[in-house]
């Protein structure tokens, strides 16, 4: 009788912690695992590319802004980049005008600057140096504001699907004294849901 309730007792527990036998068809293999792996992990593709949009950028300002489809800064590119060419052409001119002048004023020669009175070659030396100076300075800042355009376009491109993110929100919202001192003021809020 022993014998008996022992083979009932194995059997009763070799069906209990045996597999389950699935259809062939919805077995996966190892290599369609992996594939659902790496889909789950694969980045979400950026709408833009990021060198593209700086590349176009650096090619002719204002470009890789109007490849990320944000045409409102156009304007603002191309006035800032302006303006600096503007102020450069002016500084040089200023410079040319003072040098031609110092030049004059150490050969002897008369110059539009000779009848003013305390005028000498210390004084135009001085306005050339500055002049010369202010040229330069205007240069680097638009240099940097081209680089500045650039990087914007970059960033702008790059950043394209964090933007559309549901999580990630920055939003007006009113920011309540909890003292009771002050009045309620305006105030961004940045939430993040994980």
């Amino acid at each position: 009788m022993r014998t008996v309730f022992s083979i009932i007792f194995l059997l009763f527990f070799s069906f209990y912690f045996s597999q389950e036998i699935k259809p062939l068809d919805t077995v996966k293999t190892e290599k369609q695992v992996v594939e659902d792996i790496e889909k789950a992990n694969a980045k979400a593709l950026t709408k833009y590319n990021p060198t593209k949009a700086g590349l176009y950028s650096a090619v002719l300002p204002g470009l890789g802004q109007y490849y990320n489809k944000k045409y409102w800064k156009i304007p603002i590119v191309w006035g800032a980049i302006g303006t600096g060419v503007g102020v450069i052409v002016y500084n040089d001119k200023q410079y040319r005008r003072y040098r031609t002048a110092y030049i004059a004023e150490l050969n002897g020669q008369p110059h539009e600057f000779s009848n003013i009175p305390g005028v000498d070659k210390t004084v135009l030396g001085n306005t050339q140096d500055s002049a010369k100076r202010y040229r330069d300075y205007s240069i680097a800042i638009t240099g940097l504001v081209y680089i500045l355009g650039i990087v914007d376009a970059v960033v702008d491109a790059h950043l394209y699907e964090q933007k559309h993110d549901p999580d990630l929100a920055l939003k007006p919202t009113i920011i309540n004294d909890n003292v009771g001192i002050g009045q309620a003021k305006a105030g961004l809020s940045l939430s993040y849901r994980f």
